[in-house]
C-alpha cells in the first residue's frame, strides 16, 4: 500500500447496540470461539450494528454461517427491537432450512434474550449460545464482517435516507460480499465459491473377499 501511495480510510463512532442490563435469562457460551466449522448449517453467528444516514441511524441485524462466512439472513430498521433480529433469523431459516441442533451464537443483548426470539429458536430446534459479558472476541467473526462492511462500503458513502442505505447494503451483501469477496480463511475463495466446492469423500474400501 505504501508503494502504491494508498492509505486506509478509517473512522468510527461508537453507538452501543447491546443492552445487557436486563433480567432475562442468558444462555451459556456453547460456541466457545470454535469458529472453524466442518460443514454448513452447523454453527451460525448473529449481531446488530448501525449505519449513519442523514435521516438518522439505520440498524442492521445479520446472521452468518461460520462454515463459509456467508451472510444467510439480514434485516434493517430505524430501531432495534427483538423483531429486527427475528426477521434476520427468519430469513436465514427459510433460506437454509437447517437440521435440528444448529448452534446460533450472539451477544447477550435484550433482543436475543427476549421471550419472542427464544421461542423462535425453540420452534426450530436451534441451540442458543451467547458471549460472555463484555467479551467481543466471543463473536469476533461477526464483528469482522461489520467492520468490512463499513470500511469497504458504508464509510465511503453519505446516505441521504434509510432507503438509500438499505439498497446499498443489500447490494453489498448480494452482489459483492457473498459471491465475490475473497477470504483468507477460505483459501482466498468467496463464501459462495467455498460452498460450491466439491466435498471430498472418503474412498470406498473393498474387502479382499469381494
Amino acid at each position: 500500500m505504501r508503494e502504491a501511495g494508498l492509505r486506509t480510510s478509517w473512522k468510527r463512532k461508537f453507538v452501543s447496540t447491546t443492552d445487557s442490563r436486563h433480567t432475562l435469562p442468558v444462555a451459556e457460551n456453547v460456541l466457545a470461539r470454535q469458529f472453524d466449522v466442518p460443514e454448513r448449517n452447523r454453527a451460525w453467528v448473529s449481531d446488530i450494528t448501525y449505519v449513519r444516514t442523514a435521516q438518522g441511524w439505520l440498524y442492521l441485524a445479520v446472521v452468518l454461517d461460520l462454515y463459509s462466512r456467508k451472510v444467510v439472513g439480514w434485516s434493517m430498521a430505524p430501531t432495534m427491537p427483538a423483531g429486527l433480529v427475528m426477521s434476520a433469523l427468519t430469513m436465514a431459516l427459510q433460506q437454509r432450512r437447517p437440521a435440528p441442533g444448529l448452534v446460533l451464537h450472539s451477544d447477550r443483548g435484550s433482543q436475543y434474550a427476549s421471550d419472542e426470539y427464544q421461542a423462535l429458536l425453540k420452534q426450530h430446534h436451534v441451540v442458543c449460545s451467547m458471549s460472555r459479558k463484555g467479551n467481543c472476541w466471543d463473536n469476533s467473526v461477526m464483528e469482522r464482517f461489520f467492520l468490512n462492511l463499513k470500511m469497504e462500503r458504508a464509510w465511503q458513502r453519505q446516505y441521504a435516507n434509510h432507503d438509500e442505505a438499505r439498497r446499498d447494503i443489500n447490494q453489498y451483501i448480494v452482489a459483492f460480499y457473498n459471491p465475490a469477496r475473497l477470504h483468507s480463511t477460505l483459501g482466498y475463495l468467496s463464501p459462495a465459491a467455498y460452498e460450491a466446492k466439491p466435498i471430498a469423500k472418503e474412498p470406498i474400501c473393498l474387502s479382499e473377499i469381494s
